[in-house]
């Protein structure tokens, strides 16, 4: 039963507290400009779009487009709900909660780190305490750490606060003896669960480079009251980027759409992924002996590699089990967490780095979901999980047919694809402006080039599913050896490709005009002779 079911009050909604909107009006002109350019451009076209080939090809696009900004709109709108209506509310229940003297009997951390640069492991323990004491709760970290090296950075840290330091606040070490995250995250859960933490004590999932801004948790823990079937919980992130501008903006147009979607999702009571980052759970849910074996050796059967281990992806893991359960999953759009992103290597290659591991995780767990049906997680979450499928062919249905018209029918087919990216990538990036609070020019083909490349990189992982690599912890490889029997499997793999793509290239010409089937042919001549 609810807060405000038992005092009999009524609640009043208020809006979320946003970052102000930054105006820029530099940006503004140049999207503006930006907008009439593409339309001026097609208007000079030298190409006949009312003609019979040219007509269909841009018509067969269109409709493309019309479908995917429909499901664009969607989530932008739903987002909006969530977040000027329902949240709110949520939130109002929450802050008369707290403000009645409630408060969770206790609270776990169970922080993961991997020689993590020392100014970062200090930041985060920082904000780690700052927590405890605003919660004003026993407060218990559990450190799943590979070696002494980031527990003396914890420990130096802790010694500096000295009498600051709340008694409630207390660190646990675990050292693992098997390598990987995996193993670090299964071995605390097991420590935790021997100190006794059980019932409806949230759980934080923290990474070691994620810094939690002031109120956080204590923004989060009380929807575990109020919410009596939510089992689980993840936050706004804005990731702390030092140097590359390119990979600023790409991070930036990442999380505004992260945003977005979170909050559409959110609004069925699930999520697509409970972030690694962080994230906050019962620990009724999480506590028990097959959760923690799934986390430590989730694996998938698939018919042409066999059994396999996942590598990374543990946060998809810890989703599966919980959507599994039928367990209800929001999104806290006003409680945020920074993330610290080291960038050492040129932005393009850290960026593939980056979507191969996110789109392999994805497709990897994807699948298996999907099967779970829409009656156990509700059919929006469950056609989201479709369209992710969908999508990742779609995206590349349009450079395809230009590519082909230019081939097939003139080079001037190409000229349409600036003016082309401007229109449809602008108008979408016009609802991550709302959620990126600031306009920004470069969005538009940033998002084109982040689409393109994310769908070519899920295209290629969808028949190579084993194939992982975890460069930013100690650069971990699923395959280190390749025999001759696993050759044999990639060389299958790569002609299972090339079958696919073929099918859908033809697939796209076909829709386009710019190929016909033998009984359309046949179809042409008949109603020719007819009339």
């Amino acid at each position: 039963m609810s807060h405000s079911a038992v005092t009999g009050k009524k609640l009043r909604t208020r809006s979320i507290k946003k970052r102000p909107f930054e105006w820029r009006f530099r940006d503004v002109v140049v999207v503006y400009l930006q907008f009439i350019i593409a339309l001026t451009w097609f208007l000079i076209l030298p190409l006949d779009i009312s003609g019979p080939h040219i007509g269909r090809l841009f018509a067969a696009l269109g409709w493309l487009a019309a479908w995917r900004y429909a499901w664009w709109m969607t989530h932008f709108f739903r987002s909006v709900i969530y977040e000027r209506f329902v949240f709110p509310k949520w939130r109002a229940q929450a802050d008369e909660l707290q403000a009645s003297g409630w408060k969770p009997k206790e609270v776990a951390f169970m922080m993961t780190t991997f020689r993590e640069h020392p100014l970062t492991t200090q930041k985060v323990i920082i904000s780690i305490v700052r927590e405890a004491k605003l919660l004003d709760v026993p407060v218990t970290l559990f450190v799943g750490t590979g070696d002494s090296f980031d527990e003396n950075i914890i420990e130096e840290q802790v010694d500096r606060f000295g009498n600051d330091l709340p008694d409630n606040f207390r660190i646990v070490y675990i050292r693992q003896n098997v390598p990987g995250k995996r193993m670090a995250i299964g071995l605390t859960l097991r420590a935790m669960a021997r100190e006794g933490i059980c019932g409806d004590t949230p759980v934080v999932f923290l990474d070691g480079d994620s810094i939690l801004e002031p109120g956080c948790i204590h923004a989060c823990v009380p929807f575990f009251e109020i919410l009596p079937k939510m089992h689980a919980l993840t936050t706004n992130e804005v990731p702390l980027i030092e140097g590359n501008k390119t990979m600023q903006r790409w991070f930036s147009m990442r999380f505004a759409q992260r945003n977005m979607a979170m909050q559409s999702h959110a609004l069925s009571r699930r999520v697509l992924t409970l972030t690694g980052r962080l994230s906050v759970m019962r620990a009724s849910q999480i506590l028990d002996e097959g959760f923690i074996s799934l986390v430590e050796s989730d694996s998938l059967f698939h018919w042409h590699w066999g059994t396999f281990r996942f590598l990374s992806g543990d946060d998809k893991s810890t989703w599966y089990t919980l959507l599994g359960r039928g367990s209800e999953m929001i999104y806290v759009p006003d409680a945020t967490v920074h993330t610290v992103e080291q960038i050492e290597d040129a932005w393009v290659s850290r960026a593939v780095q980056n979507l191969l591991r996110w789109s392999g995780n994805m497709l990897r767990n994807g699948s298996r979901a999907i099967a779970l049906g829409p009656k156990k997680m509700g059919f929006f979450i469950w056609w989201c999980l479709i369209d992710q499928r969908i999508a990742m062919w779609t995206c590349l249905a349009g450079p395809i047919a230009l590519l082909s018209g230019s081939v097939l029918w003139t080079p001037l087919v190409l000229l349409a694809l600036p003016p082309w990216i401007i229109l449809t990538r602008g108008t979408l990036s016009l609802f991550l402006y709302y959620h990126n609070r600031r306009v920004e020019p470069w969005f538009p083909f940033i998002l084109y080039a982040n689409q393109l490349m994310s769908s070519a990189l899920k295209v290629y992982i969808l028949f190579r599913l084993p194939m992982q690599r975890w460069a930013n912890r100690s650069d971990q490889r699923s395959i280190t050896k390749i025999d001759w029997g696993l050759k044999r499997k990639f060389w299958m793999a790569n002609f299972i490709t090339v079958i696919w793509c073929a099918l859908f290239v033809i697939a796209v010409l076909y829709t386009c005009g710019l190929a016909q089937t033998p009984l359309q042919t046949h179809l042409v001549r008949f109603l020719d002779f007819l009339i």
